[in-house]
């Protein structure tokens, strides 16, 4: 019986589980908090982080009907992610696995959002596999040999993918988040009307800052021809934006399966919610032969419930945390 902790960037989140089943799985976020400033504020995060955290672990553990003495090993979210936020969950972590005498156990992150295809009720992957993870922080590219073994082998060499999204939404002044405004959008608008660049890094990695750059320059020059170019266009523009970003790692993905023979992909992280880069997977899972995993919408953000599956698997393996280290590891991949 494990109780999970996640604060890795802006949700508050506490899950717990029964082995791979999950009991309770419960998230505070903080999107009003952030959306004044058209982003997270890392100070502001750890506060509300300090605020929830008892609140979400109570509901956790009233919502699986298990009382704190019932629990085996308390799973906290490790790194990567914003400083301030993870302190709050490993410090809680902590001093509760201390005054309880039970395991501590850190888990990686990014690791987590794709072991979350383990929890008991998803459809599982056979190792190995090659690991996709789109979020707000990260865009990788990862083989995966077990539950222990992560080689990165490609990333983005400067924005990730959630990043592009909502940077590029800003500039069409939707608000923040602005990555489910922008899928919105862009099922009434037509995703060949504007073409821009998609960036071919050498090797396996991906990058989104010109994308993002062209995007703005773009908008600049037709807004001195038509001020109200944007309202004017903005399903065609979210459309073509969304197109862009996708086809950028689906072109590496499609490089990376060909040249590692690997027909099995399994998708993670928070983008993955997002229906067109669901679509277009769908359709080159037919194209290519893949074997395709993506996650219930509900494990596709921030959750604790894939930090719980994460310690469940060094539970078994006994590869428990140091309570007197806090940072090793933490901005790992």
């Amino acid at each position: 019986m494990l109780l999970a902790i996640e604060t890795s960037c802006d949700d508050t989140a506490a899950a717990v589980l029964d082995g791979r089943k999950v009991l309770s799985n419960c998230i505070a976020n903080q999107n009003l908090i952030h959306k004044a400033y058209g982003g997270i504020v890392p100070e502001l995060a750890s506060r509300a982080h300090q605020s929830k955290i008892v609140p979400v672990i109570s509901q956790a553990l009233v919502e699986a009907n298990i009382d704190k003495k019932q629990l085996t090993a308390i799973a906290y979210t490790q790194g990567p992610g914003l400083l301030g936020s993870l302190l709050v969950g490993g410090s809680f972590a902590k001093s509760m696995a201390l005054a309880l005498d039970l395991p501590l156990i850190p888990v990686n992150h990014m690791h987590a959002h794709l072991l979350v295809h383990f929890i008991e009720g998803n459809l599982t992957p056979e190792f190995p596999f090659l690991g996709i993870t789109l979020s707000g922080g990260h865009t990788q590219l990862i083989l995966v040999k077990s539950y222990f073994n992560f080689e990165l082998i490609g990333t983005t060499l400067d924005d990730a993918i959630g990043e592009a999204f909502d940077k590029c939404g800003k500039i069409m002044g939707l608000s923040y988040p602005a990555g489910q405004e922008i899928d919105n959008l862009a099922k009434k608008g037509n995703k060949q009307r504007f073409t821009f660049p998609i960036a071919r890094p050498k090797g396996y990695n991906v990058s989104y800052s010109g994308i993002k750059t062209a995007f703005m320059n773009f908008i600049k020059i037709e807004q001195t021809k038509n001020p109200k170019f944007i309202e004017k266009n903005l399903n065609d523009l979210c459309a073509s934006l969304q197109n862009t970003l996708i086809q950028t790692i689906i072109n590496k993905i499609k490089i990376v399966s060909n040249d590692f023979e690997l027909k099995r992909i399994v998708i993670g992280g928070g983008v993955t919610a997002n229906s067109e880069i669901c679509s277009e997977l769908k359709k080159q899972k037919i194209k290519n032969g893949w074997e395709l995993f993506i996650p219930p919408v509900e494990y596709t953000t921030d959750n604790a419930a894939m930090i719980g599956i994460g310690g469940y698997f060094k539970l078994n393996e006994k590869k428990y945390g140091n309570l007197s280290d806090e940072s090793k590891s933490r901005l790992q991949i």
